[in-house]
């Protein structure tokens, strides 16, 4: 949650266009969350064809990733260890 709104608050219009400029990041994860489902739902494990929806989404994500991150202004980055 946004550190400025309360449970009741409704969407500040940056709110909403931040949104918007996310949505097809969204989007993008959201079918790749599909390509996952249905891959571990597919019988006999996932065919070649369901690899394939996969690595595209996938790639989709990665994709939108990159443009929105162009699209955000110039900030520090931060870097993690990962152990």
């Amino acid at each position: 949650m946004h550190p400025h709104l309360s449970v009741d608050d409704d969407p500040t219009s940056q709110d909403l266009a931040a949104i918007d400029r996310e949505w097809p990041l969204i989007e993008a994860e959201l079918a790749l969350l599909d390509a996952e489902i249905t891959a571990l739902n597919a019988d006999g494990g996932p065919s070649p064809l369901d690899r394939r929806r996969i690595r595209r989404a996938e790639q989709r994500v990665m994709r939108e990733a990159a443009a929105l991150g162009e699209l955000l202004p110039e900030s520090p980055r931060v870097w993690k260890a990962v152990a």
